[in-house]
């Protein structure tokens, strides 16, 4: 960063919280102007927390990307919900993103509660962000407005579309006023906290559940086994595909491999485009019964669950 600090600089931390699959990864990637986070259609693709670093001329937000508040049905879940909720408490704002396109769920109603569980019964700056504007008819927006107002009434209303773009300058304007003063946190060049290899291991994932249908992307994790950049411009991935049972095996492999090839295609373009160099990437599967319920390979894989 550079020396010269405006004297009333500001910087903070943002969390981006709502249930799963709203939009939290697509905002994020839009903020930013580039891709960092994993995205797809399907529920739960962020499963650990991601840091976006926005550094502008006056101020520096730091996003927390998080994964959707659920009920959990297993410690992988239990996991992604604390990820979640010590956003939560940690933040300077709340950015509570909600798919407007639809009335509210029994899954916003959990995330309006967490939220108020975290901050009191009246949270400040709290901002509720209405994604999907362009899906909402003019006529429909006061009665959905107030559907997701009646779970939070405090919070600031932004109307936004994380896709196009609309309403996001908005948004961020209301998010640097209520910024604290303070130096940054972060190098001006620095745009996440995350390595090379586990923004690698995500975008397997997302290719994973892009090509795969029904239950079987959810009960994949990937884990990176070599990462070795070869030269400037090229790099060598091995990645492990592991699975939950015997019975996904050829359905992730496909006929004469024919998935894992175009999972591999998929995943391979989008981390060249993300490093920026030629990537020759290897994917294996392997089967780990129950792997969402074991701690110990939780914690192997980066998913380290609290005991608290």
């Amino acid at each position: 960063m550079s020396e010269q600090i405006p004297a009333e600089f500001k910087s903070g931390f943002v969390a981006v919280v709502g249930r799963p699959n709203v939009g939290k990864s697509t905002l994020m990637n839009r903020f930013l102007g580039q891709k960092i986070a994993a995205v797809s259609p399907r529920p739960q693709t962020t499963r650990r927390r991601q840091l976006g670093i926005l550094t502008l001329p006056q101020a520096q937000m730091v996003f927390v990307d998080t994964p959707g508040i659920h009920k959990p049905v297993h410690k992988l879940g239990e996991y992604m919900n604390q990820v979640a909720l010590d956003a939560l408490r940690d933040a300077d704002v709340v950015l509570w993103l909600v798919d407007a396109s639809v009335k509210p769920t029994d899954e916003d109603r959990l995330c309006a509660q967490r939220i108020l569980e975290a901050l009191g019964q009246n949270p400040a700056n709290v901002l509720l962000a209405l994604n999907k504007m362009d899906q909402v008819p003019e006529d429909q927006r006061a009665g959905r407005l107030k559907g997701y107002q009646d779970l939070l009434s405090s919070a600031w209303v932004v109307w936004i579309s994380a896709t196009s773009g609309a309403g996001t300058q908005d948004l961020l304007d209301e998010i640097l006023r209520r910024l604290p003063e303070g130096p940054p946190y972060y190098e001006e060049e620095q745009i996440t906290d995350l390595y090379e290899r586990e923004i690698a291991a995500d975008l397997i994932r997302e290719a994973a559940l892009i090509h795969l249908k029904d239950e079987v992307p959810h009960a994949i994790a990937v884990r990176i086994d070599e990462y070795k950049e070869r030269s400037e411009d090229t790099a060598y991935i091995a990645a492990t595909l592991l699975l939950e049972r015997e019975s996904h095996k050829p359905i992730v492999i496909g006929k004469g491999g024919e998935m894992l090839k175009r999972i591999g295609t998929t995943a391979r373009l989008e981390i060249e485009s993300m490093s920026g160099r030629k990537v020759f990437l290897d994917l294996r599967v392997k089967v780990m019964e129950n792997w969402r319920d074991n701690p110990a390979l939780l914690r192997s894989l980066g998913y380290v669950v609290r005991k608290d």
